[in-house]
């Protein structure tokens, strides 16, 4: 398997000198590691390619065994089922996936009936906020990672977490747990977890002149790499994001704000309590001075970058016409796809750049190296707001299917990890780390993870009040220091009391 040359050793004695959240992370495995490694094989303190790599391939689990310990076989029952299906954009391997999930769960529950809908990522929300008051809300949900909990506050939310579905806490990362907490009780279960990576086109550094081989160590650097790229070859250096309303905007920018020292509130803290808001303090100014930088002086960005979502810096990477952005290692297959499908000089262009395609570690800052703890879980809605009713077996026997080790490996196949962490020993598991190249760099970013605030207020502050203030100072509408202070002013009108 072709390897970054990126890498830098991640472990315990690393983690614990940054003095980051990682870190904390890193010393809360410290005491449980030995218990959670008994049950489930897998050490999370211990977390390098190199030990990844050893644990794929070296156990096997019986799916429909484990699911029928916690609903029989023959259940006859229904399930309403939402999640956010593969799109045109993504990877055929997705939708080969999300196909085959779905007949093997009928084979194994012959007697429940299905019934999903697959939405847009960016509608999905809005669409259940209105069918939750409306009480036509699914049984089922499989929810961004950042959704669930506006949910559980208001109500909407069945207590569920991975004992209704069979499986132990320490199955699971606890930052993937803590994501599905809400004043001291679980109303989810982890199904994938997603850190990402900086990705960059080795041609266009080498012709800027630029180390091919060496990324950007720093957000520092970045702004440099991205103004001598744009200076020496006319192409943009860096596929910022900004769009209001679109959650690729602060998975891509809240990893500057984080490594620069700043946050939303204090999220990225050893021990946050989401009370002190962060967006106006030094680190959070010094990074968006820096997007301002590139956006506004440096010019090395895309313009179109405020309305750009992730999705509109694909076609220009593929084209070369731009050096480096953040993304999942789906990346790396949806350009493989593309580049196969493509002709002539297109196709020619395009296989060039698949070939000059690197990854490594996301900058660090001042404070930390920092990249969102994402993914998604899954949730049962209340009896009270579903539509027809709650059939709480049919949906158990839906969510062990997916949260399991095989299928949560699977269902994650180019764009995350598994949410059982028991995925990490799959063959599944080593036939990805074979064939994907570049998955070891983004799966060695989960250390190094922060979790969006777990408030029901988040997704308001993060697709909204970030974005708008990044807007704001980008288009020069305010200075950084008043687009803060702005941002802050709001976030706290947004939490209230809280």
């Amino acid at each position: 398997m072709t390897r970054s040359n990126d890498f830098t050793s991640i472990d315990r004695r690393q983690l614990l000198a940054s003095g980051t959240a990682a870190a904390a992370i890193a010393t809360g495995f410290a005491g449980t590691a030995s218990a959670q490694a008994s049950r489930t094989g897998v050490d999370l303190s211990t977390w390098t390619p190199q030990y990844i790599a050893s644990l794929a391939g070296t156990a096997e689990y019986d799916t429909a065994a484990e699911c029928y310990r916690v609903v029989p076989r023959d259940y006859r029952g229904r399930v309403t089922y939402w999640y956010s299906a593969p799109t045109q954009a993504s990877p055929q391997i997705e939708h080969d996936m999300d196909k085959a999930f779905f007949e093997a769960f009928a084979a194994a529950y012959p007697n429940i009936t299905v019934v999903k809908q697959g939405l847009n990522y960016n509608d999905m929300l809005d669409k259940l906020r209105t069918t939750t008051m409306g009480r036509a809300a699914p049984m089922v949900a499989r929810l961004p990672i950042l959704w669930g909990v506006e949910f559980a506050a208001k109500g909407y939310l069945r207590e569920f977490g991975p004992a209704d579905v069979g499986y132990a806490p320490d199955e699971f990362w606890p930052g993937a747990l803590k994501s599905v907490m809400w004043k001291g009780k679980s109303y989810g279960v982890p199904t994938n977890n997603e850190t990402m990576a900086l990705i960059w086109n080795a041609s266009i550094f080498r012709d800027a002149g630029l180390n091919p081989d060496a990324p950007p160590a720093t957000w520092d650097d970045l702004v440099q790499y991205s103004k001598q790229i744009k200076e020496r070859t006319g192409k943009n250096g860096y596929g910022m994001v900004a769009r209001v309303n679109a959650g690729n905007t602060p998975f891509r920018f809240m990893p500057q704000l984080w490594a620069y020292g700043g946050g939303a509130l204090d999220e990225a803290e050893a021990n946050p309590d989401y009370k002190r808001i962060f967006i106006n303090n030094a680190g959070s100014r010094a990074a968006l001075q820096a997007s301002v930088d590139m956006y506004v002086r440096d010019k090395s960005v895309p313009t179109s970058a405020l309305t750009n979502t992730q999705n509109e810096n694909q076609d220009p990477f593929l084209a070369g016409q731009l050096a480096m952005m953040i993304a999942h290692p789906s990346e790396y297959a949806f350009m493989l796809d593309r580049a196969r499908k493509a002709t002539g000089r297109d196709k020619e262009t395009a296989e060039a750049v698949v070939a000059s395609m690197r990854y490594g570690f996301v900058p660090q800052g001042p404070a930390r190296r920092a990249i969102v703890f994402g993914g998604s879980n899954a949730h049962v809605f209340a009896p009270n707001v579903v539509e027809g009713g709650l059939d709480v077996n049919a949906a158990k026997a839906l969510i062990t299917f997916m949260t399991g080790p095989e299928w949560s490996t699977k269902m994650a196949w180019v764009s995350s990890n598994p949410g059982n962490i028991r995925g990490f020993r799959t063959k599944w598991m080593k036939q990805r780390l074979d064939e994907i190249k570049f998955l070891d760099v983004t799966t060695s970013m989960l250390p190094y993870g922060i979790p969006f605030p777990v408030l029901p207020q988040s997704a308001e502050i993060m697709n909204i009040i970030v974005p708008n203030m990044m807007q704001n100072a980008l288009t020069q509408k305010m200075t950084v220091q008043q687009a803060t202070d702005d941002a802050a002013r709001k976030i706290k009108d947004v939490l209230g009391d809280l």
